[in-house]
């Protein structure tokens, strides 16, 4: 029914640039631009695939209020199906404030208690399962109430289905190590950290060193996300550096990992070796990065695969 589906959160992010936390201590600073967009990795996975052309399956959590209809409508506009998304009355639906200095980094201020941290096992249909080919469940650390033993048991479920899996992840909030996530790692094809992410849950230092832990570990493929310097994508077929594009201009690295699985997920889908699918993404992230917000940077799939056909070669 659906080309892939992605699980996790969507909440609104209000951006405003340049602007770093010293800035913040006068009575009212006036900001070069603030703006409002969809967010949240499992949101901008989603909208990015489909822009690329995918037909999109988006299982979230959100609040019936304002803020959660404003989303409704967003995906709705994208053609982003969310017929298995949970509405959940008296809930907050996530906003976050995300302040991008003039380096384009960012820092966010988040509600603890909105919908962002409150996804569930309870919350995902058995029947979703079966409707797409490909999942991808968009940050392991994210939702303390979506533990290990229920990633485990959704990850098997999926793969009992025949569906393909791919994960990404955020910063381990609670010391976690490999050894913790083990469990659910088994059932995982692809997973796609950043370098701090990945180092801080290993204990390892170098790209090599933390593949080969994460693949002691179970897991089939780690696509570890290096920033401005690409990615090192390891199998125990393959291994291979992958340059990030070159000449890309940095302005907003808002959803720039979340932009670059869903590059991933597009060329999976499209039956591209897993080195394609590292520069693919790699040419999605370029163009993520170059725009304010997580959603407005790649905007077809013309314009993907025009980066992608300069993108250098993997080494």
């Amino acid at each position: 029914m659906y080309d892939i589906t992605v699980i996790g959160a969507a909440v609104l992010d209000v951006l405003a640039r340049p602007v770093s936390g010293s800035e913040l201590n006068v009575s009212s600073y006036p900001a070069e631009g603030i703006s409002m967009a969809a967010g949240g990795d499992a949101a901008n996975e989603a909208g990015t695939l489909a822009r690329l052309g995918k037909k999109v399956n988006l299982i979230t959590k959100l609040g019936r209020d304002m803020a959660g209809q404003i989303l409704l409508s967003h995906f709705q506009g994208l053609g982003v199906s969310t017929e298995d998304t949970v509405l959940e009355d008296g809930l907050d639906t996530g906003i976050n404030i995300v302040l991008i200095d003039r380096r384009g980094e960012r820092s966010f201020i988040t509600n603890k208690n909105g919908s962002l941290r409150k996804l569930r096992l309870e919350d995902i249909p058995e029947a979703a399962l079966a409707k797409s080919p490909i999942f991808s469940f968009a940050s392991i650390f994210v939702s303390p109430l979506f533990d290990v033993p229920a990633m485990t048991s959704l990850f098997r479920s999926i793969k009992e289905k025949g569906g393909l899996l791919c994960a990404d992840m955020t910063r381990c909030k609670n010391g976690e190590t490999l050894e913790d996530i083990r469990p659910a790692l088994a059932y995982i094809d692809y997973l796609f950290p950043n370098y701090e992410e990945a180092r801080a849950v290993s204990g390892r230092d170098t790209p090599e060193d933390i593949a080969d832990a994460f693949l002691d570990c179970g897991l089939s493929c780690l696509v570890l996300k290096l920033g401005s310097k690409g990615c090192f994508l390891k199998s125990r077929q393959t291994a291979a550096l992958v340059p990030a594009f070159p000449d890309a201009r940095c302005i907003d690295t808002t959803g720039a990992g979340d932009n670059f699985a869903a590059g991933f997920l597009y060329a999976l889908s499209e039956g591209m070796a897993p080195v394609e699918c590292a520069r693919f993404a790699c040419a999605a992230a370029s163009l993520a990065v170059e725009s304010v917000g997580a959603g407005t940077g790649v905007r077809s799939l013309e314009q993907v695969l025009d980066r992608y056909q300069n993108m250098p070669l993997a080494e």
